[in-house]
């Protein structure tokens, strides 16, 4: 699927290789995250792709989440992955299990879970983390690709997902999700897969979007980790 995608892009592009941007696919729920002038204003869940929850006040009590940026853009949108780290997982089970509640079934829904309570206390207790992983808009600054992108969000006081680099062609991006999937069981964060990005967002714009997915993107899962 993978070769697929790279065929359909380089068609579509009618170039003969294209550089990619490979990151590991965080398993978490997927946050928005609105700055006007440089400040956090309004963070919400991804919901349907056009209306999610507001759940500012809770993702606020993550730390890794900025609350005044170093460089106070006019308008910043950003997307990442808030997930609960494997150590802040174990805790809280221990925790709802000495309580006599029941247990969460993984860190995903455990975060998930975290974003949607009422009491930003409770989600405050519960250890959250987020990688920041893509712009969706932004004012008062020009990118011109998301390797771009990222080192920027990062001069600005943002957390982005490790180890993301570019790759020149497929079958260096595909080498570097195989990579991931065999470090997946040393990581201190859930994963559930990798994803391969065009990086120029010229070429993306070229390539446009779906209605639910961007062509210029192709998800790789990993199968399901069994554990008792």
């Amino acid at each position: 699927e993978l070769f697929e995608f790279d065929a359909r892009v380089r068609a579509a592009l009618e170039v003969q290789c294209v550089d990619y941007v490979t990151e590991m696919k965080i398993d978490g729920l997927s946050v928005s995250l609105e700055y006007t002038d440089g400040v956090f204003t309004r963070g919400s869940t991804r919901g349907n792709g056009f209306v999610g929850e507001d759940i500012t006040q809770n993702l606020k009590t993550i730390q890794s989440i900025p609350l005044r940026l170093s460089e106070p853009l006019p308008f910043l949108e950003v997307r990442g992955e808030v997930y609960m780290p494997q150590k802040s997982f174990l805790r809280l089970n221990e925790q709802r299990e000495a309580e006599g509640e029941p247990l969460f079934a993984n860190p995903r829904n455990a975060a998930a879970g975290s974003l949607r309570q009422l009491d930003s206390k409770i989600a405050a207790e519960r250890g959250l983390d987020i990688f920041v992983f893509n712009v969706q808009q932004i004012e008062g600054k020009e990118l011109n690709s998301h390797r771009e992108s990222l080192d920027y969000l990062k001069s600005i006081g943002f957390k982005t997902i490790p180890g993301d680099r570019i790759f020149k062609g497929i079958e260096e991006a595909y080498a570097e999700v195989m990579r991931i999937g065999e470090e997946r069981g040393d990581l201190t964060f859930d994963i559930d897969g990798a994803v391969v990005k065009v990086d120029s967002f010229a070429q993306r714009e070229l390539l446009g979007t779906t209605s639910k997915t961007p062509k210029w993107a192709a998800a790789y899962k990993f199968p399901a980790e069994q554990k008792r």
